[in-house]
């Protein structure tokens, strides 16, 4: 089979923030999204990081497996990583072949073919549903919670398992209303097993400076663990 090649930022060993059990994360280029929080803006550019082979990849997340237990395995995120569909269905397909529990971190922004097919060799979706209404989807990430719920739909259709994931940022999704809604647009969906609320950080920053890109989120303080943590205990999911 002839090798398929993409483009990976970066590359984690073992993780245990990104899916179930301790996983090798990978990080691939390009986005489309320009998200006010990003944590990654270094992932934005599709021509940059390391062209690399999936058959070389697999090969790498390979080496790990003896750590990965009966639920860890491989989360590929970004960047976006519909993207690079192809790739990384390849990459998915070796370790599925392999016995390897895939897991794909996505905003779902988009949903083709290649996405479609993508999807078959996924046991495990992270669905990062950025906010809680068409407005503010737009206004701070330059997408569509359109099209994010129209990939959700996807993933109910073809009972794929879906954690959402939302990161909390005071003063934006930090509410009740928030929270209110974010269990309404999820109330239809039975693929949904869980849902994780994430603390807004800074760590960022750094990478802004470096790049010469202002910090969209100026001077917004990080979030309080605790005040997530009593957000995290509204959230409610379809019986």
């Amino acid at each position: 089979m002839e090798e398929l090649y993409g483009r990976v930022h970066s590359f984690q060993s073992m993780g245990t923030l990104d899916g179930p059990g301790v996983r090798s994360v990978v990080f691939l280029q390009g986005c489309p999204l320009r998200c006010c929080y990003c944590h990654n803006p270094d992932t934005w550019e599709r021509a940059g990081g390391v062209r690399t082979g999936a058959g070389a990849l697999f090969q790498r997340v390979r080496r790990y497996k003896g750590y990965f237990g009966a639920r860890g395995g491989v989360t590929v995120s970004g960047g976006e990583p519909l993207l690079q569909a192809a790739f990384v269905r390849r990459l998915f397909s070796l370790c599925r072949g392999d016995g390897i529990h895939t897991a794909l971190d996505t905003s779902g922004c988009i949903l083709d073919e290649e996405a479609r097919a993508l999807l078959d060799v996924c046991d495990l979706v992270l669905l990062d549903l950025k906010f809680t209404t068409e407005e503010a989807y737009r206004a701070h990430t330059g997408g569509s919670l359109a099209k994010t719920l129209g990939f959700l739909d996807e993933l109910e259709r073809q009972k794929i398992p879906v954690w959402i994931r939302q990161v909390i940022v005071p003063g934006f999704n930090d509410d009740e209303e928030s929270i209110g809604r974010l269990n309404s647009l999820i109330a239809p969906y039975s693929c949904v097993e869980r849902v994780e609320l994430l603390p807004f950080r800074r760590l960022c920053l750094e990478k802004y400076q470096e790049m010469g890109i202002p910090f969209p989120m100026g001077e917004i303080p990080e979030a309080d663990p605790l005040a997530v943590a009593r957000l995290q205990s509204l959230v409610r999911l379809a019986k």
